[in-house]
Parts: C-alpha cells; sequence; structure tokens
C-alpha cells in the first residue's frame, strides 16, 4: 500500500496545476496511464483565453466582457458566479505560466499575442503558434518535477475508496507490473479528462475513456450536465484528428461543393468566428442537405486557407499543415482541407463548486472531467486550457485549507479489502468470452448515430436500449491473455463498464432535456425553454445500482438569459 498526503489522478494541466501549488507544503503522488507529455492536454492547439487587451481591437476588453461572452455562449446553462471567477482569474494565470518559461507568441511590440476565435467580442486567445497546449503543458511539467512531485505513469484508476463519510484514497493499477496497488490519501483529485472515445467519431486521444468521471459515479458522487456533448466543426475526415479553431480565427473559409461560405447565411455577424455549437449544426445541415463534398472516408465540407498564403500558414498553424500532409496527403497551403464535425468535448463531468469539491469529502476534481459549470451547453474555444488552469489551481487551495490543521487516520482495512476485491475481478476477467474491442465498436456506433449532433426522442431511446444489452453482454466481458503485465486489452476491459455508464447517462440527460440548447439540439424540441429547463442535469447512482436523475437552478447573476445571436 502507498501513502501519500494527496493523491492526484491525470497528468495533464489541471493534474499538474493542481500538483504544483501543494508540492511544496505536502507529499504529493500524481499518477497517468501514460507519461504526462503524452496527456491529451498537449493536443489542444489554437489558444487560452484571457482578457489583455494586447492590440488595438482588443484594447477596451475586460474580464467581465469575456465573462458575457462565455455565459452567452453557453446557451445560459453556465453557473454566472463560477464564469466570473474563471474570467477574473484568466490574466493573472496567464502571467503565472508566462513567468514560468511559457513561450507565448508575440507581437512586435514583445507583448503576448491575442488571436480572434468563435463566440468572442474581442481578440482575446493567448496562443503559441497552434501548440499552445504543448508548451503550457512542458511548462507545467517541468516546474512539477523540479519541485519533487512523484509521478506515477503508465498506472490506472480502478476505483475511489470511501468509507461513506470521506474519501479514503483509491485503488491503482501498475501497468508495467501488473499489480493492483492501494493508495491511501486523505485528499484526492481527479484530472482524468473527458470520454471522447464513447463515441465512434472524435478528435480525443486513445487514451479519453472517461473513466474518471465513472468512477466517481460509481462511487455516488452526482454527475452534471452529461447530455452537454460538444461536437467540433473541424475533424480531418477519416482520421477525425483536431484542426484548430484557429485556422478559422486567423481567417479560414467554410465552404461547401458550390464554393459557398455559407456560414454567413447561418450565423451573418460572424461567420466562420460563430461558437462550435452553431458551426457544427451548420455544416451538418450542409452536408445532410447534399452540398457536402464526397471522399471514400466520408462526406465533408472544405476548410480553405489558401488565401492566407504560405508564409501566414507556416508562422502561425505550422502543425495544421503538417497534419495534413502526414494523415490526408494535402498541403492546405495549395488545396482546401476535408474536414467533419467529430465529437470534441465533455461540457458535463463530476458536479463540483469552484474549488473543485464534491458531495464526498476529501474527494476533489478539476478540468474537463469535472462539471463546475462555467461552459454550460456549449463552451467557447480557447475557454478548456484556461478551465484546466484555474480550477486545477483552485482545487490545489481547496485541498490545502481541507488538510490543514487536520490529523486523518486512514481505513487502511478498507483499501486492502477493496484491493482483494479488485484482485479477483482481474481474475474474472480472463475468463469471459466478450471482447472488449467488439462492445466499444458497438457503443460507439449507437452513441454517434443516435445521440450525436442532432437529436430525437425515438433515437435517445434506441440508443438506451442498445446500452442496455451492452451492460448485459459486458456481464461475459474477457480478455485472450490472464498476463497482467502491459495487457492493454485487461484495461479496456476495465474501463468499457465506466464508458458504458457514462454513455447511459449522456443519453439519459438528452432524453429528459425536451429543448434544444446550446450543442444539446433535439430536431422534436428545437428552441430553448427557459421556463422549464434552465437547470442543471444531475445523474446519481442509486444502491439499486440504477440512475437516478434530478434537476438544480442555475446561477444568474448579472446576465438574465436572452435571444442567442451572432
Amino acid at each position: 500500500m502507498l501513502h501519500h498526503d494527496i493523491i492526484i489522478i491525470g497528468g495533464g494541466l489541471a493534474g499538474l496545476r493542481a500538483a504544483v501549488g501543494l508540492c511544496e507544503r505536502y507529499d504529493v503522488g500524481l499518477l497517468s496511464k501514460v507519461h504526462p507529455l503524452r496527456s491529451h492536454s498537449i493536443a489542444a492547439q489554437g489558444g487560452i483565453n484571457a482578457a489583455l487587451g494586447n492590440n488595438p481591437e482588443g484594447r477596451d476588453d475586460s474580464w467581465e466582457k469575456h465573462a458575457f461572452d462565455t455565459i452567452k455562449g453557453s446557451d445560459y446553462l453556465a453557473d454566472q458566479d463560477a464564469v466570473e471567477f474563471m474570467c477574473r482569474d484568466a490574466p493573472s494565470i496567464i502571467y503565472e505560466m508566462e513567468h514560468w518559461g511559457c513561450p507565448f507568441s508575440r507581437f512586435p511590440d514583445g507583448s503576448i499575442a491575442q488571436r480572434p476565435f468563435g463566440g468572442a467580442g474581442f481578440p482575446r486567445t493567448c496562443y503559441s503558434a497552434d501548440l499552445t497546449g504543448h508548451v503550457l503543458l512542458n511548462t507545467l511539467y517541468e516546474r512539477a518535477v523540479s519541485l519533487g512531485v512523484k509521478v506515477y505513469d503508465e498506472w490506472y484508476l480502478l476505483a475511489l475508496a470511501s468509507n461513506g463519510e470521506r474519501c479514503q484514497g483509491i485503488i491503482a493499477f501498475d501497468f508495467r507490473k501488473g499489480e493492483v496497488v492501494p493508495v491511501q490519501a486523505p485528499a484526492t483529485l481527479f484530472a482524468t479528462g473527458g470520454y471522447g472515445r464513447v463515441f465512434r467519431h472524435t478528435t480525443n486521444a486513445l487514451i479519453n475513456y472517461g473513466s474518471g468521471i465513472g468512477i466517481a459515479y460509481k462511487a455516488g458522487v452526482p454527475i452534471k450536465d452529461m447530455e452537454c456533448v460538444q461536437f467540433h466543426p473541424t475533424g480531418l475526415i477519416g482520421t477525425y484528428i483536431l484542426i484548430t479553431e484557429a485556422a478559422r480565427g486567423e481567417g479560414g473559409w467554410l465552404t461547401n461543393n458550390r464554393g459557398e461560405r455559407f456560414m454567413q447565411r447561418y450565423a451573418p455577424k460572424v461567420a466562420e468566428l460563430a461558437p462550435r455549437d452553431i458551426v457544427a449544426r451548420s455544416m451538418q445541415t450542409e452536408i445532410d442537405e447534399g452540398r457536402g463534398l464526397e471522399h471514400p472516408l466520408g462526406k465533408y465540407i472544405n476548410l480553405d486557407l489558401r488565401h492566407l498564403g504560405e508564409k501566414e500558414i507556416q508562422k502561425k498553424l505550422p502543425g495544421v499543415k503538417s497534419l495534413c500532409k502526414d494523415f490526408v496527403g494535402i498541403d492546405p497551403v495549395f488545396e482546401p482541407i476535408p474536414v467533419m464535425p467529430c465529437e470534441h468535448y465533455s461540457m458535463g463531468g463530476i458536479d463540483t463548486n469552484q474549488h473543485g469539491e464534491t458531495v464526498l469529502p476529501g474527494f476533489y476534481a478539476a478540468g474537463e472531467c469535472g462539471c463546475v459549470s462555467v461552459h454550460g451547453a456549449n463552451r467557447l474555444g480557447g475557454n478548456s486550457l484556461l478551465d484546466t488552469l484555474v480550477f486545477g489551481k483552485a482545487a490545489a487551495l481547496a485541498m490545502h485549507e481541507y488538510l490543514q490543521g487536520k490529523s486523518f487516520t486512514g481505513d487502511t482495512a478498507l483499501l486492502t479489502s477493496l484491493g482483494k476485491t479488485w484482485e479477483r475481478k482481474l481474475e474474472n476477467l480472463a475468463k469471459g468470452e466478450e471482447r472488449p474491442a467488439h462492445l466499444i465498436t458497438k457503443m460507439g456506433h449507437t452513441m454517434s448515430e443516435n445521440v450525436g449532433i442532432f437529436r430525437e426522442k425515438h433515437k435517445l431511446q434506441q440508443a438506451l436500449d442498445d446500452l442496455a444489452v451492452l451492460k448485459e453482454r459486458y456481464r461475459r466481458v474477457g480478455v485472450s491473455s490472464p498476463n497482467r503485465h502491459l495487457n492493454y486489452a485487461l484495461m479496456k476491459a476495465v474501463e468499457i463498464e465506466y464508458m458504458l455508464d457514462i454513455a447511459s447517462a449522456i443519453a439519459l440527460g438528452a432524453l429528459r432535456r425536451e429543448e434544444s440548447r446550446g450543442a444539446h439540439y433535439r430536431r422534436d424540441f428545437p428552441l430553448r425553454n427557459d421556463k422549464d429547463w434552465l437547470k442543471h442535469t444531475l445523474v446519481t447512482l442509486g444502491k439499486d445500482g440504477t440512475p437516478g436523475v434530478s434537476y438544480r437552478n442555475v446561477t444568474i447573476t448579472n446576465h438574465p438569459p436572452r435571444e442567442r445571436i451572432y
């Protein structure tokens, strides 16, 4: 059994920022299923928002205007006090990262460069070419290691340990040794990222199964607004690799098979710089109505950068150019990029307040796996990196307050018992005949087909029915090799159980929410309904193993809901 003052699960930006804020006072362990520099935060390309006002177009920007854009972008489902907390802290977060060595792109006067992003009234997205997540992650990892954070890379999370009164730590799996390891800690933070692999078409990395959210749910912690799933407009055809919103922020055009810049019909004031939910629906509508283009890998829309010129593309979008050349064999300097909408981000997640606290004392969540809620029904581009750093820092402060001046007696008997339970479970997973890959494929298909950009009652019910069948099949899941050492199939078999719970919560929340708001669009209820649905969906696992659904009012401070026009 391992012992730490604090155990953090997840080596991305939220987890590393929390670790950096704690490791000088506490014994901090950080557990990640991959090396931290392979965490999904590294895939964030376009930038991070803060109202710095570093150019003539943004001189009148302010954190209050950033907050309003975020609230409007959320289709008024965001809790406005949490949004204000995040936007107020944004400039100091940027300068903190700059002082720690993050190499932001610069304007000629030496100030941090900022570019336009969708749904923003000012160019407030700070960036480093189109590798922003990469440079932020490297900066924080270097700082964490230099400060002595104990990193356990290639370790998996199996379960959360709770005695019903407070969190006791976790049950982990050392992937290289093939050993189940109880980890005792008075404070535990989940920073485990999103669940994109629940869907077939996703920009998410292969590690993004969302098991952290599922594990918290299994432990009785509510999960919130799971029906709010963002579909990014520009996934590269066939591979679904993200083509950053910065491509449109720098002036890229979306065109259909007639060569039309069709976004001017759907969002006449901002065109391609409309929020992601509007752009994704507009693109899918063009495809569905026969104005998409055909490719052996699917139907698509053109993202045209050619008018920007080679010098500008190479300077500001070098990653986009490399991805296009490496994965589809085209050069965006000379050819349009074939793109299609793909699942991208989870606005929902573990229910927390703005300090990362959950209903279970000693258990915290931050980053994409947590739902504060600052993104509501639709996240603005550039706010996800900000979310990870602001709330990773906030969770660190809250854990310090929780631990300060207190003495905790750990329940070692509970952790030992849970460890033995998982030993038996892993043994049983070597005996079933249902293969994990088959279940994941079927789940991804039903989610993308029935719980996608456009939703209807009968399709959502079909998804729930399909998932119920898959849950029954999961009872017979197994892997071909009993060897635990570096057995990826074994870990997939573990994570599928949590994925099925997450998928069911998404479909159930979407079925119950009889309106359209942000990324949640119901063809049978196409209007937003503030009278009945200005509230968060909370799903909690009952003792009988069935989900219970409840609701909580959205916090409104300064911005009553109004029509959302772009």
